[in-house]
């Protein structure tokens, strides 16, 4: 990898000693921060970086309460203290007779379980223990109690639609999206730290080149107030020259203030502490570094999120088909429960009598007449899921298309930077050579700014292109979660991330 040297017109321009705003204790460390430096803060402590954080913690815990559904749960559900005096309809057993009595009565049931979701057949498996009391207070006190020592019972649906094997499908991508995702949004925080850094090292410069301009405005017509007096030179070209020392004057405070603008900005967003001393050390070199298509498209849809996130938006739409389907026609549900039971007016009687239960049940919905909704349902489903399938062919062509372009700006790039280089250096050095010419009175005002204004252009042209060299890296890193610097995959711990 080769480095190129900076200029010696452009020597000048790296380093700068400059005051975010008021005060705070704490200070960054009073070093030269390299472009490298502005990256890892502003990942480290940026409020756009802190944002995302948050938002993959979020997906983090989804996905926690996704696996927690596949475990057993342990609960503890109770009914206490239900009393009730009221006057209730009941009938004879005997007779068959109806009549209005007085309940005067107090019920209290717990009950704890294991349960299991099982995602092969969509049902929920349950081992439970429960205890009821049931306490009369008229005619008669009496108490008496039900017992169910253990009883194991079991739901499911048949034929519908099973939610936990999709979930099992698509959870887990969601979740490795969701890490994807957070590694490219702090390359984002990246390429943003990126362009603020570069928006102040173009503002620093024109600061530095309006200071030179006015102090050689200054010193030009000190000269010609000199030559003036001695009768060498005309008023016309005095006022020009002290028209020049106005004008510079002026483009000096305008370029003062926008350095002082792009340094604010870009304290701003590292979350520099307020009143911090920061130091930048602007390196105007550019790696050699070519990059493959197919290279790059390989790495693209291996690492980043763009084709997990196809995959997962192809299943939903799937999931959706099967959903519809499941739901058109009979639906039918299953439950069994198969224990030991057992009541008596004592506690422990009521567990010295128990007795076999079984409990098997089936229940069926048959819609006679829907009106073709159930078909329609499905027919739209399948329709949509056709379309979402198809956007995503587009995608794909799109995404290519977009990162062919991407890849051939960023090669053309590094060319860009070293013809603005090399021009950057011969303006540089045709304005020192005007610049003594108008001294000695061989060129006129007119020229002199024409060449300055080619000198200016050209310098912003070398910087403009080297932080372009850098927004389109930083561009390529986000899309591959590859640094083609080191020739490593980017990468996060996210175990400190979830602490």
């Amino acid at each position: 990898m080769h480095k190129h040297n900076i200029t010696k017109p452009l020597a000048a321009l790296a380093g700068v000693l400059l005051a975010c705003a008021p005060a705070q204790a704490q200070t960054i460390d009073e070093r030269m921060l390299t472009m490298e430096d502005v990256v890892r803060l502003a990942q480290e402590k940026s409020i756009l970086g802190m944002s995302y954080r948050n938002y993959y913690l979020s997906s983090y815990w989804s996905f926690r309460s996704f696996k927690a559904e596949y475990r057993p749960a342990l609960t503890l559900s109770s009914d206490l203290l239900n009393f009730d005096r009221s006057i209730v309809e009941l009938q004879s057993y005997e007779t068959g007779e109806k009549a209005f009595r007085t309940n005067y009565s107090m019920k209290n049931d717990v009950t704890l379980s294991i349960t299991q979701n099982v995602a092969l057949t969509g049902g929920t498996l349950a081992l439970s223990t429960s205890l009821n009391r049931l306490d009369q207070y008229e005619p008669n006190r009496t108490t008496s109690y039900y017992a169910q020592p253990i009883y194991l019972s079991y739901t499911q649906s048949l034929w519908g639609f099973n939610r936990f094997k999709w979930n099992k499908k698509i959870e887990p991508l969601n979740y490795e999206y969701a890490k994807r995702l957070y590694i490219e949004n702090m390359e984002q925080v990246a390429q943003t730290a990126v362009n603020y850094f570069w928006n102040y090292a173009s503002a620093k410069a024109g600061y530095e080149r309006a200071l030179k301009g006015f102090d050689e405005s200054k010193r030009l017509y000190q000269t010609a107030l000199t030559r003036f007096d001695m009768g060498t030179i005309g008023r016309e070209k005095l006022l020009q020259l002290e028209l020049a020392v106005l004008n510079d004057s002026l483009a000096l405070s305008t370029n003062q203030l926008r350095m002082r603008t792009a340094l604010n900005q870009l304290c701003s967003f590292i979350g520099s502490p307020e009143n911090a001393t920061v130091l930048l050390n602007i390196s105007y070199s550019v790696p050699v570094v070519a990059l493959d298509y197919e290279e790059v498209l390989a790495r693209a849809l291996a690492n980043s999120s763009f084709e997990l996130n196809q995959t997962i938006q192809g299943l939903q739409a799937d999931e959706e088909v099967a959903q519809a389907k499941a739901n058109r026609g009979m639906s039918a549900s299953m439950h069994a429960r198969f224990g030991m039971s057992g009541t008596a007016a004592t506690f422990d009687e009521s567990f010295a009598t128990l007795k076999d239960q079984e409990v098997v049940g089936l229940s069926l919905t048959i819609p006679i007449m829907d009106w073709g909704l159930g078909k329609g349902r499905v027919k739209m489903a399948k329709a949509q899921s056709e379309r979402t399938h198809s956007e995503l062919e587009q995608k794909m062509v799109d995404f290519r298309q977009d990162l062919f372009t991407k890849v051939t700006e960023f090669n053309n790039q590094y060319s860009q930077c070293e013809i603005s280089r090399r021009a950057a250096e011969i303006a540089e050095e045709s304005y020192n050579i005007a610049l003594k010419n108008f001294g000695e009175g061989t060129i006129s005002v007119t020229d002199m700014n024409q060449i300055r204004t080619e000198r200016d252009n050209a310098l912003n042209n070398y910087i403009s292109n080297i932080g372009n060299f850098w927004n389109s890296y930083f561009g390529i890193r986000k899309a591959t979660l590859f640094d083609y610097l080191t020739g490593t995959d980017i990468n996060i711990e996210f175990d400190k991330l979830q602490e």
